[in-house]
């Protein structure tokens, strides 16, 4: 953990098998299933995969973060939502990388304002911090 950080809570969860085509289980067992690859990347799909957790996560954080900047600005958002969507592909480095698009609905707001309270969002959401700079996000404000 960083040294300037002091954890409020921290979640662990553990890897076996295959890693893609394994198992994770979360040590609260909340979460515990199989990990297969998409059918996109020679896999069965019979299972979720890390980019799936990674999107499920990253839509939860940024719209939870999006209610607290609505309350800053003075924008409801609380029948607001966001979609992630992860994407993977070659780094062109041999490796791989990753993309993100979050499509952000705040229903009731302006154009303007949903722009504002997203950007500031992204700003806040510890997801986008600790992407920012390492990975392409986009976000789209959906009407």
């Amino acid at each position: 953990m960083a040294e300037f950080m002091e954890a409020l809570y921290t979640a662990i969860a553990h890897a076996s098998g295959g890693g893609r085509d394994g198992h994770v289980r979360s040590e609260d067992d909340r979460l515990d299933f199989d990990t297969r690859p998409p059918v996109e990347m020679g896999g069965s799909g019979e299972g979720t995969n890390p980019e799936q957790l990674f999107a499920a996560g990253y839509a939860a954080c940024f719209l939870s973060a999006l209610h607290v900047v609505g309350k800053r600005l003075g924008v409801d958002t609380t029948d607001s939502g966001v979609s992630a969507s992860v994407s993977i592909g070659s780094d062109g480095n041999g490796g791989f990388g990753l993309a993100v698009e979050l499509d952000v609905y705040i229903p009731g707001a302006t154009p303007e304002e949903a722009k504002a309270v997203a950007d500031a969002a992204h700003d806040v959401c510890p997801y986008s911090n600790a992407t920012r700079g390492n990975i392409d996000v986009v976000i789209t404000i959906v009407e």
